[in-house]
């Protein structure tokens, strides 16, 4: 499994939030109680849109900080064009038993 991973989330109230983490399942666990960070809690319930593998840990942070550059638009876009290119196992392989909707 990889070190590192970039996934995005679907908020609430229709944002997307993205972060970073070496554990997807953990992560996501905390972010729907609350406890992950004040965006998500206060824009609850939060589901998961994408998670990309990532190489390692610095590569994962520079791709958080792309993706988190990008307009709604964008970000939207490259959720289509994950799940559309078949990404969804990625959710199976983070660890997450919930399924990847964009």
């Amino acid at each position: 499994m990889s070190d590192a991973w970039v996934y995005m989330l679907r908020c609430g109230d229709g944002s997307i939030y993205t972060g970073w983490s070496t554990d997807v399942q953990r992560r996501l666990a905390r972010h729907r109680s609350g406890s992950a960070s004040r965006y998500t809690a206060s824009r609850l319930p939060v589901e998961l849109a994408l998670a990309l593998e990532m190489p390692d840990r610095s590569a994962a942070r520079r791709e958080e900080a792309r993706i988190k550059a990008l307009d709604r638009p964008a970000k939207l876009a490259l959720i289509a064009a994950a799940t559309s290119a078949g990404v969804e196992p990625v959710a199976s392989r983070a660890g997450v038993s919930a399924p990847v909707r964009a």
